[in-house]
C-alpha cells in the first residue's frame, strides 16, 4: 500500500496543536525525508516472488546433490 505524506496538512495540524510554524515545517520535512529513504528499502511482491523462486531452486539443487552423495557413498561402501 502506497502512502504519501501531505506535508502542508501535517504542518497545519502540528501548528494547530500549538507548535511554532517553523518547528512544524521542520518536523514535517524530517518525516518526509524518513519516508522517502525508508520506502527505498521495502520489498515488493515481485521481489518476494523472485526470492521464493530462488529459494525453491536452491532447495531442489541441495536435495539433488544430497541424493547424488548418498548414492556415491552407497556404491563405494559395497
Amino acid at each position: 500500500m502506497a502512502y504519501t505524506l501531505d506535508t502542508a496538512a501535517a504542518a497545519e495540524r502540528i501548528t494547530a496543536a500549538g507548535a511554532d510554524p517553523t518547528l512544524a515545517r521542520a518536523i514535517v520535512a524530517e518525516l518526509a525525508s524518513v519516508e522517502a529513504t525508508s520506502s527505498k528499502h521495502l520489498a515488493t511482491k515481485a521481489d518476494l516472488l523472485a526470492l521464493e523462486v530462488r529459494l525453491v531452486r536452491w532447495g531442489i539443487g541441495l536435495a539433488a546433490a544430497s541424493i547424488g552423495i548418498l548414492f556415491a557413498l552407497l556404491r563405494f561402501t559395497q
